[in-house]
């Protein structure tokens, strides 16, 4: 794993508010490079530091395997959602609700754009750009 890239998706990661969140594709746009995907590996290696409920899935459902971990959090931090069931039965497939997207997804400020167009510029100016592709173990490899 490429750890400049990771230590930036963590950056950004920590600069979503409380209440609100971010997809994984989200973060890799404002990054502009590699994918969705590569934003998810690198999540799955975050430290306990880094607000990883704050990173969904497009489609609005929380981090697999992590929905009973993460709905708490949430109703805590007043993240807009969906119930679609008993969140009490949840399952890994089924958590029983998405993050509203529309209305929780984080739109930086203008001074927080700033930050990130450092964390991007760093990233840029610390090795090769991450290429984007489909495949997140090309990059990957050693």
């Amino acid at each position: 794993m490429n750890d400049e890239f990771a230590e930036a998706v963590y950056e950004i990661a920590g600069m979503i508010p409380g209440g609100s969140v971010l997809s994984y594709g989200d973060i890799s746009e404002l990054l502009e490079c590699a994918g969705p995907r590569q934003v998810g590996a690198a999540m799955s290696r975050c430290g306990d530091g880094t607000p990883w409920w704050r990173v969904v899935r497009a489609s609005g459902l929380p981090p697999l395997g992590h929905s009973a971990e993460a709905l708490p959090r949430y109703v805590a931090e007043g993240t807009p959602l969906r119930t679609s069931g008993d969140t009490r039965s949840q399952t890994r497939a089924e958590p029983g609700y998405t993050i509203e997207m529309a209305a929780a997804r984080w739109n930086p400020a203008e001074t927080e754009r700033g930050a990130i167009e450092v964390t991007r510029s760093a990233l840029a100016g610390g090795s090769e750009p991450i290429p984007k592709t489909s495949d997140p173990h090309d990059w990957l490899k050693p």
